[in-house]
């Protein structure tokens, strides 16, 4: 009986042992598919370094299911032109984003809300005309940041005061004619920054920016070549090399436009002549007063072969100076010496006392030498 009822108790435990090793099997399954990153059709993906590339696909959008534990995640040469504000939402590991060589135009303020931990963006070569001011305020360890080639014609104030990780920065070939000195000021760890290709304008609007540029370049950073378009007296002159005596216009504007600020308001002046009053007969015309608008004379800067030329002549006259000195002290020793060696010679054959054939030589040989 013992034998008998062991078989069926037997089958019974094996069976509830199998099921057992066979639920804990399926969530095993289930989670290591869960834990697994699932790859974007048509796109590579790398498990060792997180990497997802989906570069030259011709995508019009971002494919929806991204890893969450991505890195590295490359959109380059696609179709995109429009991005939605939720495009890259729940990958705050991403570290490097690459949308270089699309079709974007703009882009939404919060797009890179999540990307707390991202270190390099590429934009290159697309057509962002305009920038949120609160595009990068999320993003506090970006290092690289590349938005060459785009149709930027400046920049908001404040785009770069959440950066301080920023090393390298790359504004060429856009529509920028002058910048704003205040918009850098925050950059305290940029090393490299490359302004070339834009058409700038070295007026007074730029003056500010090229103290900017000589305060960074004098504390090691490296700066492309600024290339003025206008005024004509500049073209092709680098910023940095345009002696400030070029802007001394500049504080002369800026003095009258404050002088004119604090005048009392008039009446406007009219570019048109009033209408002219038939006077009395008998009685002397009286004088109209004047309306006529006042000329204000036009600032212009200095021309740069005059600011040469007058350098020139200043060096010059300085080299004349200096070398007339020297003739000076040089003729000044030369006779210190003769008079030394004068005197020693004098003391050599100096006669004995009350001789006055000694003192006549003597006088003679003082004559001669003077």
């Amino acid at each position: 009986m013992l034998a008998l009822g062991s078989g069926p108790e037997q089958r019974i435990r094996l069976v509830l042992q199998w099921r057992q090793i066979s639920w804990i099997t399926c969530w095993i399954t289930l989670y290591a598919v869960e834990a697994l990153p699932a790859c974007p059709f048509s796109c590579k993906c790398d498990t060792q370094s997180l990497e997802v590339d989906c570069s030259g696909l011709g995508l019009t959008t971002v494919p929806p299911d991204l890893p969450a534990a991505t890195r590295t995640l490359l959109l380059l040469n696609n179709k995109l032109s429009a991005l939605p504000s939720w495009a890259f939402a729940n990958l705050s590991s991403l570290q490097r984003l690459d949308l270089s060589n699309n079709f974007l135009d703009q882009l939404p303020g919060s797009i890179f809300g999540d990307l707390t931990n991202l270190t390099e963006l590429q934009l290159r070569n697309n057509s962002i005309r305009t920038l949120d001011r609160a595009l990068l305020q999320r993003s506090p360890l970006l290092r690289h940041l590349d938005l060459s080639i785009n149709g930027l014609a400046q920049l908001p104030p404040g785009l770069f005061d959440r950066l301080p990780a920023l090393r390298s920065l790359s504004l060429r070939s856009n529509r920028l004619q002058n910048l704003d000195r205040m918009t850098f000021e925050p950059l305290a760890s940029l090393q490299l920054l490359q302004v070339g290709d834009n058409p700038w304008e070295c007026d007074c609007n730029l003056r500010d920016f090229k103290h900017w540029m000589e305060w960074f370049s004098y504390r090691g950073g490296r700066l492309d070549q600024l290339a003025c378009t206008l005024p004509k007296e500049l073209r092709g002159k680098d910023m940095r090399m345009v002696p400030m005596e070029m802007f001394n216009y500049c504080s002369q504007l800026e003095d009258e436009n404050s002088s004119a600020g604090l005048d009392s308001p008039g009446l406007p002046c009219t570019k048109a002549s009033p209408e002219s009053v038939k006077p009395k007969p008998g009685a002397e015309p009286e004088p109209e007063p004047s309306t006529a608008c006042p000329q204000k004379q036009r600032y212009r800067p200095v021309s740069v072969r005059r600011a040469i030329g007058t350098v020139i002549i200043a060096g010059v006259v300085c080299g004349i100076v200096c070398i007339m000195m020297v003739v000076a002290a040089a003729y000044g020793c030369i006779y210190a010496s003769l008079m030394a060696k004068y005197h020693r010679e004098l003391k050599k054959r100096q006669p004995l006392m009350g001789d006055p054939e000694g003192e006549h030589e003597e006088q003679k040989q003082i004559s001669s030498v003077a």
